[in-house]
């Protein structure tokens, strides 16, 4: 059994290797796919209503009325019927912690003299309406519902709206239900894939337009989002989930093993990757995962997903894998390495970063409060996880007296006047 390969980074192939990793970024053709997905946001937009209950028939074999479209309260009240009885202890749990640490990330407007006749400033004001798109059915996740959420409450976002997928029955999730309750949704829409999208954006007879949309989805999902923005903001265009653990001699190829399990178990395009200096340890996980998958119940989808775009990398020395690491910028990062605090300052591009062996990926995706909606494929070089700063936007504010602008305004005519601005020179030169 072959499932996941070894390979050697070294100074001389380091940069085929990096090459290789970051074909990632491009893994399909997506053009006929994202035709499809402009046809339906095209028939939403001009269609409202009537296209959204045909592509929910035809995508999620749910026959909808318009006043099936959104949740009622009924539905709502007999979601907490259905959910197992440890489940609201729990998230209510999660809740809390998401907000306290959320909370240390609000930013306040500011205002400054900067001399005497001169105000400057900056004020920051939410974004007014926000959606959060909310996979359902098997894929339902309450957890990525709650980091969407929290932060957009926090900023002050006055109206938080959700859509999902119906059953073939016409329901929906009854934890996602009830999570939406707990964080104060009301406003649920029974809609999924690209035309919940282009309906958040352009809005339908039930549907009201929405100023940004956020959470997972799958590629039809990813590529709407990409085809609205403009018309409305987004989060990010997320790929397929990824780890990358930094381990040396001394971790344990049991633990390191199952952390690339929990991640390759997502989909059948997962990056799982382990880098070490240790050709030991390399041969121990390998041999590990091996022995272990057979009894996981994701096991076909976790093979393919290690067969695909895992790796076990063994590296000349920490220096290169520094390197790898800042080139690779995954989306989630462990360290289980001896000394993770002195290295820290080095890592770059990261979304998240765990440190130690007893802090895995899934305790940041579900209890310890930062967010889990994290950039991948590379977008950690450029990119943040989701914050209060995601629901927010920002004015400059200004102000000069008459006496200052005099003391300027020379300046700033010749300015205009070499970009060729001749009525912005006039505007500064009427005021005397």
């Amino acid at each position: 059994m072959n499932l996941i390969e070894i390979i050697a980074l070294t100074r001389e192939n380091k940069e085929k290797v990096f090459k290789n990793f970051n074909q990632r970024y491009v893994r399909e053709d997506l053009t006929k796919i994202e035709e499809k997905v402009k046809e339906i946001i095209i028939k939403v937009r001009d269609e409202g209503d009537k296209a959204l209950i045909e592509f929910t028939k035809k995508f999620d074999k749910a026959k909808l009325k318009p006043l099936d479209i959104l949740v009622n309260q009924k539905e709502i009240k007999g979601a907490y019927k259905k959910i197992k009885k440890n489940f609201l202890e729990i998230i209510r749990e999660i809740i809390k912690r998401v907000k306290e640490f959320h909370q240390r990330q609000k930013e306040n407007s500011w205002i400054t003299i900067r001399e005497r006749g001169i105000i400057l400033g900056q004020i920051v004001n939410p974004i007014e309406k926000v959606g959060i798109y909310t996979p359902g059915g098997t894929a339902a996740y309450p957890s990525s519902l709650i980091m969407g959420a929290v932060p957009a409450k926090i900023a002050g976002v006055e109206e938080i709206v959700m859509a999902t997928p119906p059953s073939p029955e016409g329901k929906v999730n009854p934890y996602l239900l009830v999570t939406a309750q707990e964080l104060g949704i009301s406003t649920i829409y029974k809609m999924g894939g690209a035309q919940a999208i282009a309906a958040f954006a352009y809005g339908t007879e039930t549907v009201k337009p929405v100023n940004k949309i956020i959470g997972p989805g799958n590629i039809y999902v990813t590529l709407a989002k990409k085809e609205v923005f403009g018309k409305v903001d987004i989060d990010m265009l997320a790929g397929p989930t990824e780890i990358v653990i930094w381990a040396d001699n001394k971790a344990s190829p049991e633990l390191i093993a199952s952390d690339l399990f929990s991640q390759a178990e997502h989909d059948v395009n997962s990056s799982a990757i382990l880098i070490t200096e240790s050709k030991l340890l390399a041969k121990e996980v390998k041999r590990e995962i091996e022995n272990k998958i057979k009894d996981l119940e994701r096991k076909e989808i976790i093979g393919e997903s290690l067969k695909n775009w895992g790796k076990i990398v063994i590296a000349q020395d920490d220096r290169i894998i520094l390197e790898f690491i800042n080139n690779f910028a995954p989306e989630h990062l462990e360290l289980q390495i001896e000394n993770p605090w002195e290295i820290l300052g080095e890592i770059k591009n990261a979304g998240a970063i765990f440190i130690g062996s007893y802090s895995p990926e899934p305790i940041g995706d579900y209890w310890a409060g930062p967010n889990h909606i994290l950039p991948t494929s590379g977008g950690a070089k450029f990119f943040s996880p989701l914050s209060v700063d995601d629901f927010t936007k920002k004015s400059s504010l200004i102000f000069y007296s008459r006496e200052r602008l005099k003391e300027v305004k020379g300046k700033v005519m010749s300015l205009a006047c070499l970009e060729g601005l001749q009525a912005h020179a006039y505007s500064m030169k009427v005021r005397r």
